[in-house]
């Protein structure tokens, strides 16, 4: 999941985009991914397709396709584009058609559609150039729907993961963030996607819409998914094994399970009709 370090402000904030090792890395481990990422609320996709003004959806860095499968499942057509041949190829076997390439270098040989949506990728696309090629795929009254997950982890596991994590990736690319309120960090990138948005010059002005819920993770659970965050993909197994037996250790402490307190974002707008 994209952080940003809290000491830097927004406008100097590292952009994702740029570190393409990392957004191409996640298919090391796609079926582990595609296990343990949690799925988008309901209603999310339900609001998608009900301001969309048909079927037709581009899911840009679609992974393994856990959005691309709810959007099927509520009746929709969706194509993805993913630059991990790997992830393609897990989604492939789902049943979708997927095209490896970055959104901004895909090709869309004058294809259309009523949606482009992106679930925990859009940070990994550069923000104006990637909603000028939306802009350009979109029917008239299509609709950009990005979204993330925003999660808070319990002081004792965030700060065990944050200790060793710093000890064993001091060169990371990507920084753990140093203060307790993630949807605070997360409101730079969320603005800069605005930006993108308003600088395309093809959409109206962009919505946030936002959806809380939680979910209980057993020590287990929680220690299986750590390994799929880009911040951890590149470590070797030694280093990553270091992470996972002090987060593990921290969750111990707590009686070995916690509940995750979630918020999921959408960076919406629509063109002209």
């Amino acid at each position: 999941m994209p952080t940003q370090s809290s000491e830097q402000p927004p406008s100097s904030a590292p952009e994702p985009h740029r570190h393409r090792n990392v957004a191409e890395s996640f298919g090391v481990d796609a079926e582990r991914y595609d296990r343990t990422r949690p799925r988008y609320p309901d209603a999310l996709v339900e609001r998608i397709v009900a301001a969309s003004p048909g079927p037709d959806v581009v899911d840009v860095g679609c992974g393994t396709g856990i959005e691309a499968r709810q959007l099927r499942a509520a009746g929709c057509s969706v194509l993805g584009v993913e630059p991990d041949a790997r992830m393609a190829g897990f989604a492939r076997r789902a049943g979708f058609e997927v095209e490896v390439a970055t959104f901004e270098a895909w090709e869309d040989a004058g294809r259309r559609f009523d949606a482009v949506v992106a679930g925990q990728s859009w940070h990994w696309v550069e923000p104006v150039a990637g909603a000028a090629k939306a802009a350009r795929v979109l029917r008239p009254g299509g609709l950009l729907a990005v979204f993330w997950h925003v999660f808070q982890m319990p002081d004792e596991v965030f700060d065990a993961f944050a200790e060793v994590y710093r000890r064993v990736a001091p060169d990371s690319p990507i920084p753990v963030p140093s203060a307790k309120q993630p949807l605070n960090l997360y409101e730079g990138m969320f603005a800069r996607t605005s930006d993108g948005i308003r600088a395309a010059d093809a959409f109206g002005e962009p919505e946030h819409w936002r959806y809380e819920w939680e979910k209980r993770y057993t020590r287990d659970e929680w220690l299986d998914q750590i390994p799929t965050h880009g911040s951890l993909t590149h470590l070797p197994p030694d280093k990553l094994a270091e992470v996972l037996e002090s987060v593990g250790a921290a969750i111990d402490r707590l009686g070995g399970g916690f509940t995750v307190p979630y918020v999921t974002v959408a960076v919406t707008a629509s063109r002209p009709a």
